[in-house]
């Protein structure tokens, strides 16, 4: 008997983590979408009510380095898994860490301590973004070499850092431990 499991199964598992997510961010009050009563492609104007609104942004790079991290840490720790089965994990983990971001906890937080002080949390579509964006990274990681994951996330880091003075190394530091001189750079 073949143990594996189809493929379909694994597309039907993730379609179900993400619609669970998108569900529970509905229920905990967030938006289905911008209130500005429309849906953009791209919104790149990062101090802007609409941020985290629309299909993606700015941030949506750190959710492709994201999909990066999590492929090679998943291939490090559990390197006879299945990569699908790898990647429900790593939709898991993406998916949770949306609940988390858009707790109030997480909000009033990004308020106090970031440069984002009109942040009222991503519309559920954003959200979904962000975990198809994470897919991404973690296909192209599971593609490529990892010096060359390695190479994007550093790209991705640095290009966000020059363009919107914010990513995903500043955004963790800023979270865990705010430092007065990084938050005077980012509005400077």
């Amino acid at each position: 008997m073949d143990r594996r499991i189809s493929p379909r199964y694994y597309v039907l598992i993730s379609i179900g983590l993400v619609s669970l997510t998108a569900l529970i961010l509905y229920l905990m009050g967030q938006v289905p979408w911008c209130k500005c009563g429309f849906v953009r492609l791209w919104h790149g104007v990062v101090f802007s009510s609409e941020n985290s609104q629309h299909l993606s942004d700015w941030y949506s790079f750190t959710h492709i380095v994201h999909g990066f991290a999590f492929y090679l840490l998943f291939k490090l720790l559990f390197p006879r898994l299945p990569v699908p089965l790898r990647l429900l994990m790593a939709i898991t983990l993406e998916g949770a860490w949306e609940i988390l971001e858009n707790s109030d906890f997480i909000i009033n937080r990004y308020r106090e301590v970031t440069i984002s002080l009109d942040y009222f949390g991503d519309s559920v579509i954003n959200s979904v973004s962000d975990i198809l964006a994470m897919m991404i990274g973690f296909f192209l990681a599971s593609r490529i070499r990892v010096s060359l994951s390695i190479a994007l996330i550093i790209t991705f880091e640095i290009m966000l850092a020059y363009f919107i003075r914010d990513n995903l190394l500043i955004n963790i530091v800023m979270l865990l431990y705010p430092l007065d001189w990084l938050k005077a750079w980012q509005v400077s």
